[in-house]
Formats: C-alpha cells, sequence, structure tokens
C-alpha cells in the first residue's frame, strides 16, 4: 500500500487535500493488523453497498424506517439516481463539498452515500442546528452545494443568506419540480459508475460537536470508513449478517454513522432508522423490528432501566454505549436486568469512532475495556513519555484512523510526537485495562488533591434521587477549586438544603470523603451539545461567574 499523499487523487477540486495539515503534524498510522490492508484504489461505497448487489445479495433487507423499507438493491438504485442528479444536474464534481442537513432517515444515508459514491466530501450536519452555526462549517469547508430535508428549510435558507460560499440547496421530502426526488426520476439514472478515487482521498468532513468551544472540522479517508469496521466492528462487537441495529446518535455524529450505518452494511446487516430516539422510542422499536444491537448514551441506557418491565426486549443480543463514560451503577443495573454487558468505549470524532472497547467476554465493569485491535494505546506523563501502570494521566492513541484537522492551529495540540492525545485523563492497570477519570480540562484540584469530576458524577447517580448531575470545578480563595454538582433531581424530589446534606454523605459513602460536593445547585436541566454530550466548560462557566458574584458581595 503506497503511502498517505503519495496516490494519485481522484479529486478535480482539491480544496480537502490541499487544507490537510503539514505531513509532519499527522500521527503516526498503523495498518499491521492483516484486515487493514486496503488497495490504493477504493471508493468505500461499493465496500458496504455495491458488493452485495454484484453477489446476488441485494435482496436482503438493508434499511428500515417507520415509513419506509429498502433492500439492498434499492438502496444502490437510489445512491446511483442522487449521485447522477448530483454530477449531471448539479454539477458537482470530484473533491466538491456537500453539505447534507436531515434526521436520521433512509434519504439522508443515500445522500451521504451517493456523495462520496461520485467522488465528493460529505459534510453532515445535525437537524437541530440553527442557521448561524451551520454557516460555520460552510464558510470553514468552503461549500457551495446542500441537500436538505424540507422539513429543515428555514434555518438552512437563513444559513445560505448569510454565507456567501452556498450556492444552491435541493431540497428533498417536496411536490416541487426541481426537487432531489423529482431529478432522480430521469430515465438512466438507475446506474451510475463508481468514481475512481483514491484510498487516501478525503470523503468525510465531520465537525466536532463543540464540548470545548469553536468546533473542529475532522478529515477522514475512504479508507478511514473501511477501517472502524475492520477493527472496532469486526474484532469487538463481532456481529451478524442476521443482527439488526438500531440507536439515538444523529449520522452526522460520527458514534451514530458508525454504529447505525457502516457497521451492519459491511456486513450486510439490516438498521432500522428513527428520526426520534428518545427512551421510549428505543424501547419501542426494540420490540417492533426486534433489534438486536442498539447503541446509545449511558443517560438513555439509565433512563430505559425503570421500563424495562413494560416492554419486550427479549431480542437484544448486545448493547453499545459511547459519547460520555459508562458509570458502573448503570453497567451493573443493566446487567442485572438484562444480562447483557454493555460494551463501552471511548471515540472521538478525530479517530472517526471507537478505539479502546473490549468484547463482552473481556469486559471489566466500570473499566473502558483494552485498545482494539489495530490500535495502541499508553497513558502519558506530565513530560510527554509513557507512563507505567497505575498512573493517571493523558491518553495517547494510535492506528489506522487519526487526526486531521482541517486548516487549524490546534492540529498541533491534538497530536504530539506521532500520537493522538484526546483530552481524557486514564490510568491503565497491569493487565492492559483503561480506566476513565475525566477530561483533561475536567480534573478538579482542591486543596492539593485531584478529583475527577465524572467520578464524582458516577456517585451521585447511584443516589435514587438523581436522574442526571454535572460536576465541575468552582473557583474557591481558600481551597483554589471546590467541587460543585449542578443536580437534575427526579420527579416528585425538593432541591432543599436536606436534599444536599443527603447527597453529599451519599458521595462521602460511596468513595473518598475529600470528593464530594462542597456545593450542590439543583437545577432544571442540563447543558448538552446536539449530541447529548455534557457541556462541563458551560458549567465551568456558571461556576465561575457565580463565585466572582459572591465575591464581590
Amino acid at each position: 500500500m503506497a503511502k498517505a499523499g503519495h496516490t494519485k487523487s481522484g479529486h478535480v477540486d482539491t480544496f480537502a487535500r490541499d487544507n490537510l495539515p503539514p505531513r509532519e503534524q499527522w500521527p503516526e498510522f498503523k495498518f499491521e493488523l492483516p484486515d487493514l490492508q486496503y488497495p490504493e484504489r477504493l471508493n468505500c461505497v461499493t465496500q458496504w453497498v455495491d458488493r452485495w448487489v454484484e453477489a446476488g445479495e441485494g435482496d436482503r433487507s438493508c434499511l428500515l424506517s417507520p415509513t419506509e423499507t429498502l433492500t439492498y438493491a434499492q438502496f444502490h438504485e437510489r445512491i446511483n439516481r442522487i449521485a447522477n442528479v448530483l454530477t449531471r444536474d448539479l454539477g458537482m464534481v470530484p473533491g466538491n463539498r456537500v453539505l447534507l442537513r436531515a434526521a436520521n432517515n433512509p434519504m439522508m444515508v443515500a445522500a451521504y452515500f451517493a456523495v462520496i459514491k461520485a467522488g465528493g466530501v460529505v459534510v453532515a450536519t445535525m437537524p437541530l442546528l440553527r442557521a448561524k452555526e451551520l454557516s460555520y462549517p460552510l464558510v470553514k469547508a468552503k461549500i457551495a452545494l446542500a441537500l436538505c430535508d424540507a422539513r429543515l428549510a428555514d434555518e438552512m435558507e437563513k444559513a445560505k443568506a448569510q454565507s456567501a460560499e452556498l450556492q444552491r440547496i435541493v431540497m428533498w421530502g417536496t411536490t416541487a419540480p426541481d426537487s432531489l426526488e423529482a431529478l432522480m426520476m430521469k430515465p438512466g439514472y438507475e446506474k451510475f459508475t463508481t468514481c475512481d478515487t483514491a484510498a487516501d482521498d478525503v470523503c468525510l468532513i465531520a465537525f466536532t460537536s463543540g464540548t470545548t468551544g469553536e468546533p473542529k472540522g475532522t478529515m477522514h479517508f475512504h479508507r478511514d470508513m473501511l477501517a472502524i469496521c475492520d477493527s472496532y466492528a469486526r474484532h469487538v462487537l463481532r456481529a451478524e449478517p442476521t443482527d439488526r441495529f438500531t440507536g439515538s446518535p444523529p449520522l452526522a455524529f460520527t458514534f451514530g454513522l458508525g454504529g447505525l450505518v457502516l457497521f451492519p452494511l459491511r456486513i450486510g446487516a439490516s438498521t432500522v432508522l428513527l428520526e426520534k430516539a428518545g427512551p421510549d422510542e428505543l424501547l419501542d422499536a426494540i420490540a417492533k423490528y426486534r433489534i438486536t444491537i442498539p447503541f446509545t448514551a449511558p443517560t438513555a441506557y439509565r433512563a430505559m432501566l425503570g421500563k424495562l418491565k413494560d416492554h419486550d426486549i427479549s431480542s437484544l443480543r448486545k448493547c453499545v454505549s459511547a459519547g460520555e463514560t459508562l458509570p458502573k451503577a448503570t453497567f451493573d443495573a443493566w446487567h442485572a436486568a438484562t444480562g447483557i454487558k454493555i460494551l463501552d468505549g471511548i471515540g472521538a470524532t478525530e479517530m472517526l469512532h471507537i478505539f479502546i472497547g473490549s468484547p463482552e467476554h473481556e469486559v471489566r465493569a466500570g473499566s473502558t475495556g483494552r485498545p482494539v485491535p489495530g490500535y495502541e494505546a499508553r497513558i502519558l506523563d506530565d513530560d510527554g513519555n509513557a507512563a507505567p501502570p497505575g498512573t493517571v494521566g493523558r491518553l495517547a492513541v494510535r492506528g489506522p484512523t487519526g487526526c486531521r484537522y482541517l486548516a487549524d492551529d490546534r492540529q498541533k495540540k491534538y497530536v504530539q510526537g506521532g500520537w493522538n492525545v484526546t483530552g481524557d485523563t486514564y490510568s491503565m492497570d497491569a493487565d492492559g485495562y483503561f480506566w476513565y477519570q475525566a477530561r483533561s480540562d475536567d480534573m478538579i484540584i482542591s486543596a492539593g488533591y485531584n478529583i475527577a469530576g465524572p467520578e464524582v458524577e458516577a456517585a451521585l447517580l447511584t443516589h435514587a434521587a438523581v436522574a442526571e448531575c454535572g460536576v465541575v470545578g468552582c473557583p474557591d480563595e481558600e481551597r483554589g477549586q471546590i467541587v460543585k454538582a449542578y443536580v437534575v433531581l427526579r420527579a416528585g424530589m425538593t432541591g432543599d438544603a436536606a436534599m444536599t446534606r443527603t447527597l453529599q454523605d451519599h458521595v462521602k459513602a460511596t468513595v473518598a470523603p475529600y470528593k464530594y460536593p462542597r456545593a450542590i445547585e439543583f437545577v432544571a436541566e442540563l447543558p448538552k451539545t446536539q449530541t447529548g454530550k455534557l457541556q462541563r466548560f458551560e458549567l465551568r462557566r456558571r461556576a465561575a461567574e457565580g463565585a466572582s458574584r459572591k465575591l464581590a458581595s
């Protein structure tokens, strides 16, 4: 396999390749795993769809939703029709970026694959983003064309008015003569010749969810899209063609892209796409569609626990959690109720998907797991050197995927010495299992003690009165920082002084007493990103403002 950057690009528009970081700032990539050997010329869509049709498996169930069901052959034709529209009607050339805006549905996935099959670069966006938020990727990635679900047209049109780059929006879900569906129906559009792209051509720019400020555009190659299937999905998830997937993360979130689309289609399985996928909707879908593998966040598993008795979940085989650390209390409760060990994992938009996580027979409750086959991970000390087992430090990882930011100076911060430094604080035990402590900037230092906010959150969540919580460091004149908890109580509970003392005593009895929250604020809801991640930076801001007002008074 040729070195990345040395193969001939299939792109006519070279913007993506021109705006990759300098080669010396890339992480070191590892391809030793036999499953990760890919040819120099590769268009990844052929490996998810075309191969099954060519093998005579076109009648297999592929995409299901409440409104339609597509076989692999039907999905293949839809992709081809959209690819023809893109290239023959809309003037897209290989390398152009195309913004997609829709909820999780079959049309969104077809558009996604059509852009890539035609040699384009997908920029998928969350359905709830507003015009200002949409304008950022439009400008950053210089996007001239967008495909959008007509139900989300308002903010898309506003974004177009604010962004000189965006020249045209094509809607679907409308009867207009220039709708995507109308254009797709032209004679001869059912066949399309796949664009001859290089394995190291960019096919996806995924923007981070903004938990740490301004989003970053992460650039991924055709081979990266297959690598996450042939590392995590093949060696950890170990799904089968008879499995049926579903989940809650948006397809614009790479956790959702992999878990709900790429993983099942790589093995010829089927997936159920839900536009609304809260805990209630997930439970209904599991029963209705006989789901075997759901992907969702720890908070959803926790919310579903109290409702299991009213739903048929007997079809479940495996459950996957990511996005936030999985509290041991939630793992234990789900295992006790279902007999299933939730597969925890840590991934990153920069890495595309999960890079640490273990299969069921190797799971250790409370641990994220061991590095996924094909990846290496280590703990770095304060000097950037590999730390011995038992040391708390920064997590570093490398493998077949890695960080390449779109024209962003933060590349140097994320990639250090050939390793991706994820911004997470971990420890590794003598058996090579990794134990999450906190985001590196979530570590609270109080009177000389290092306290991991998520550990305190996990302790609070074991109390029956707590529905959700977020824990951050709050500036304190005497101790430097104190632990402050923002708590959402369950219905019927009262956030008063007595509850504060109850929760403080509970934490003291659960973890080391010095970790207890010296301040607790009861709130109606917590700030979150579009992907459901807790925005701890927003809680830190609130805590700092509150401390300043207190000091001023």
